[in-house]
């Protein structure tokens, strides 16, 4: 009686597991996708990063044995309505969306061998994996960026006393010409400061409303350090000559940009109440 128990406990334990490597072979051409997009799509060279940290939350999140409850039959309804969903964009060719839906797939998954509150308790892993996702509308966005950048950084120049002219992207100064270019449009530092403030938003302690501020604020602060970077760039170009701004700074000047960006952070942080690390996730 009691090897038989043992059997049915272990029969069971494979049941998750088999149902895992289903969904993994039922979505592998998305994996597949994600990978080339990953290695080829420069705005999305993070993605790689974002599964460890993910697994590395839900494993945080996993209760203990004690904790543990029993398996919901009420996911299924989850699981296939993602199938469902991932069938169809694929045959539609939508790729992002299908990986949404594998998401979700795996979201039921976790409400229907765990149990509607581990899915709650790892609510953010799941939805962490959703920025190593690549949208299609990042690449046309990059040109009303440009624009903008080319607006606000050559103004700027033309404030700090530099004979500036902003034709579009293009910023012509007497002896040169900038053209801001998809690279410099900062559509790279929008993305991965969003991914670096959800990620603090979570693993910090303070009110819903101060982390939500502190995602929000990714966006405007990443605008702000490319345009400042631009008009640098312009600086640089205007008293040191072209050269020396357009082929050396100017392969320096991102990364600095964008830590000088990342150190505002730790005051905003603090301003909205948001500094005390969460140690039960960490």
């Amino acid at each position: 009686m009691g090897m038989k128990m043992v059997r049915l406990r272990n029969s069971a334990s494979l049941v998750p597991l088999l149902s895992l490597a289903l969904v993994g072979l039922l979505t592998w051409p998305v994996w597949r996708w994600l990978w080339t997009e990953w290695w080829s799509n420069d705005y999305y060279s993070h993605g790689p990063l974002i599964l460890p940290i993910a697994a590395y939350l839900a494993w945080r999140r996993w209760p203990s044995p004690s904790e543990r409850e029993p398996g919901d039959h009420r996911g299924l309804v989850l699981v296939t309505g993602g199938v469902g969903l991932y069938l169809l964009f694929t045959q539609q060719k939508a790729s992002y969306l299908a990986a949404f839906a594998m998401l979700v797939v795996l979201a039921g998954l976790v409400w229907t061998f765990g149990s509607l509150k581990l899915l709650c308790r790892l609510a953010f892993p799941l939805v962490f994996l959703g920025l190593m996702v690549p949208l299609p509308w990042v690449e046309r966005a990059t040109l009303p960026l440009a624009l903008w950048t080319g607006a606000c950084s050559g103004w700027l120049a033309q404030r700090l006393g530099l004979a500036a002219t902003v034709n579009g992207a293009a910023i012509t100064l007497p002896d040169t010409t900038l053209v801001i270019g998809a690279q410099c449009s900062g559509i790279n530092s929008i993305i991965s400061l969003i991914t670096l403030t959800t990620l603090a938003a979570y693993l910090l302690r303070g009110p819903l409303w101060g982390r939500l501020i502190l995602v929000g604020i990714a966006v405007p602060l990443a605008m702000l350090g490319n345009i400042l970077r631009v008009a640098n760039l312009l600086l640089v170009a205007h008293y040191l000559g072209a050269e020396a701004a357009f082929r050396f700074y100017h392969d320096y000047s991102g990364p600095i940009f964008f830590m000088t960006v990342m150190l505002l952070l730790v005051p905003l942080a603090r301003l909205l109440r948001c500094e005390t690390p969460r140690f039960e996730v960490l």
